[in-house]
């Protein structure tokens, strides 16, 4: 008969629980790395919620240009369509 698995207490538990919050597991060449997961906002990462949620005026102070002009873009396209021009 096989040895039965011991509980974990209660501190390695919680300790459990912070690394796979923290840690994610990934294969590298056939093995099980394991990397710190990268940073999210609200679970999405934090690119997409500032090109979500961050207005214009943010964006030019913080010189994030690349996703000011997507914006602008977007507009004028969407002007053009409704006015009949191109």
């Amino acid at each position: 008969m096989a040895k039965q698995k011991r509980k974990l207490t209660a501190a390695e538990k919680a300790e459990k629980k912070r690394r796979r919050k923290e840690f994610m597991s990934i294969f590298v060449n056939g093995k099980q790395k394991r990397v710190k997961r990268p940073p999210t906002i609200d679970g999405m990462d934090v690119d997409e919620f500032i090109r979500r949620n961050a207005d214009p005026i943010w964006l030019h102070q913080n010189e994030m240009w690349d996703y000011n002009v997507d914006d602008e873009e977007d507009r004028t396209d969407s002007d053009n369509v409704n006015n009949g021009t191109t």
